[in-house]
């Protein structure tokens, strides 16, 4: 999650500039650093955004399981993303319904930031949009912290979890090429992090996945998105210029050419975080996309440690991104009783409040 809101937070400075212009600005190298708004921060966009509120309501429902043995960890998906859309919507202030203060994410006013939020999604969530046949990345860009919660939560099968998956993207993106992108990179992400002691070799892994996925990709937009992979990692071994080889791919507006761009810059440079992140937005299209799942990607990999420090400093939320990363690891703090330890009050003051 650290690593997809880095690559978020570098690529939203350029989300909408063309490689030409990007290079104009920041030198031959392209952005390399963080741009910093007037307070120094440098900033997250919606898509690190939603992936926490998704998070959020991860946790909500493990914690319903943990307390009361029984219930579902998506409980809260949708309400998740409709809180995230009252937090673009609507001042922090705001009076809002009891319903919404489950959500500890809607205590911070830092989430109350407009940060260019994709149109599929605010007129899914707002009930605007009636028919929805969306292949863009706004639900890939979010779906890292399925990934993370499945890595730990163990009893479903590979099936019932790419289903799950599915149903969350389809909140908003109903396209076949929108969502099966998303089961793709939570089912790969699972694989890396269960060789977290292992030399993690992406291309196996994804291959791997691809055949496990055989009966969901046997149609014309599952062919088209192994071939696309394909040409991925085929590029990835080629010495063309990164912004050369990513156009080849895409630009990233939509799931598939995000996923294959993230996977290039991965397999490109699987042992150097930072070459990986750079090369994932200094292109034209949607660098922020690209950035955060590349960052989802090669932060899996290499792990925490891996993210320089540079990337660390001035990155906005980053105290909520870790502590809700955390969270998800370590499962709900508390269990078929009252509050009995300093770990589960804490727990239990951000996560049950009114939810029974």
């Amino acid at each position: 999650m650290v690593g997809g809101a880095v690559g978020d937070a570098l690529g939203y400075a350029v989300e909408f500039m063309s490689y030409r212009a990007i290079v104009a600005r920041y030198g031959e190298k392209g952005i390399t650093r963080y741009e910093l708004n007037n307070q120094g921060v440098a900033e997250i966009s919606d898509d690190t955004q939603m992936a926490l509120f998704v998070a959020n309501g991860l946790m909500l429902g493990d914690t319903y399981i943990s307390d009361k043995g029984i219930g579902s960890p998506h409980n809260y998906d949708w309400g998740a993303l409709c809180a995230w859309y009252i937090t673009q919507t609507q001042e922090f202030n705001t009076p809002r319904k009891k319903y919404y203060s489950q959500f500890w994410l809607m205590d911070d006013s830092r989430m109350f930031t407009r940060r260019a939020p994709g149109l599929t999604c605010m007129g899914a969530l707002s009930g605007e949009l009636e028919t929805n046949n969306s292949k863009g990345c706004g639900g890939i860009m979010r779906i890292a912290p399925q990934a993370l919660y499945e890595y730990r939560f163990t009893g479903l099968s590979r099936e019932e979890r790419w289903k799950i998956t599915r149903r969350m993207v389809e909140y908003t993106h109903r396209h076949p090429l929108g969502y099966l992108p998303a089961i793709l990179l939570v089912d790969v992400l699972c694989s890396i992090m269960r060789r977290s002691n292992e030399t993690v070799d992406l291309e196996s892994i994804v291959r791997e996945s691809i055949l496990a996925m055989e009966s969901l990709l046997n149609n014309e937009h599952g062919e088209y998105l192994t071939v696309l992979i394909e040409k991925a990692f085929d590029l990835a071994k080629q010495e063309l210029p990164d912004h050369v080889a990513i156009a080849k791919l895409g630009e990233g507006w939509t799931a598939e050419e995000t996923l294959a761009i993230a996977l290039y810059c991965a397999a490109r440079y699987p042992n150097d975080f930072e070459k990986a992140i750079v090369a994932s937005v200094n292109h034209s299209g949607d660098s922020d996309s690209t950035g955060a799942v590349t960052g989802n990607i090669i932060g899996a990999m290499l792990g925490r440690d891996a993210i320089p420090q540079h990337y660390i400093d001035n990155l906005e939320l980053i105290d909520v991104i870790e502590e809700m990363a955390n969270d998800i690891v370590s499962g709900a703090q508390i269990c078929f009783c009252a509050p009995a330890t300093e770990a589960e009050e804490l727990w239990a003051k951000k996560y049950i409040r009114s939810i029974f």
